[in-house]
């Protein structure tokens, strides 16, 4: 029976610092013709509860004194986010995991993915960069309760059998998730992260069993 890993997406498996984060920072200057610096948005997401991009760009837009509804923002979040296919913010994705690394872990764990995004566009970026890689994929709209509710993972636990399990994300809510579902969680910290002192404490503090700067240094965590 193989091991269980279960990845949040954005900031672990690609990096989303020009396509997320981006599209928060727009959509809030749209609204309010202010744009917000990124370490705002990280001391944000450190607050842990704003792991849904939608709701974090409404919460900003609101903080300026400026009341527009939900709704509008995250039509205008999803139009800068998908554009008309060819230039939307999504393409400026990137890829983190080296050559061959899924190629390894698939040998002897299932792949997974728990992601805040919608499932189908969790799915559009995996077919562009890994087609195939992954057992299941569980998004925000497959899930009643959201991180840092345990849900998703419960859900993945409950599909695959399995033996050992882990959980790898970037945020304080992968992070409470993972202990919620009683997951050894491993926490992910770039050196390029805004606020890492402060991100490697929080994911300390809630018990990481390992923190590490990308991706590429998971295997060394399973052994």
């Amino acid at each position: 029976m193989k091991d269980l890993l279960i990845f949040d997406m954005d900031g672990v498996l690609v990096e989303v610092s020009e396509s997320y984060r981006e599209a928060i920072q727009q959509t809030v200057e749209h609204f309010t013709g202010k744009r917000i610096a990124r370490e705002v948005v990280q001391e944000w997401k450190n607050q842990g509860g704003w792991n849904d991009d939608w709701a974090l760009s409404h919460a900003l837009i609101k903080t300026e004194g400026i009341a527009v509804p939900y709704q509008t923002v995250v039509d205008q979040f999803q139009k800068l986010f998908h554009g008309d296919g060819t230039d939307g913010l999504i393409l400026r994705e990137r890829w983190i995991a080296n050559p061959g690394l899924f190629d390894r872990l698939t040998t002897h764990a299932h792949c997974t993915v728990f992601t805040g995004r919608l499932r189908w566009e969790a799915e559009l970026t995996l077919q562009r960069f890994a087609p195939g890689i992954f057992d299941m994929v569980v998004g925000a709209d497959d899930v009643a309760s959201p991180k840092p509710h345990p849900e998703g993972i419960q859900v993945i636990r409950k599909a695959l059998p399995h033996n050992r399990v882990w959980y790898a994300g970037d945020t304080v809510d992968d992070a409470r998730s993972a202990k919620a579902a009683g997951v050894p969680f491993i926490g992910i910290a770039a050196p390029t992260a805004l606020r890492r002192g402060e991100l490697m404490a929080l994911f300390a503090a809630e018990g990481a069993v390992a923190i590490i700067a990308d991706i590429n240094e998971i295997e060394a965590i399973l052994v």
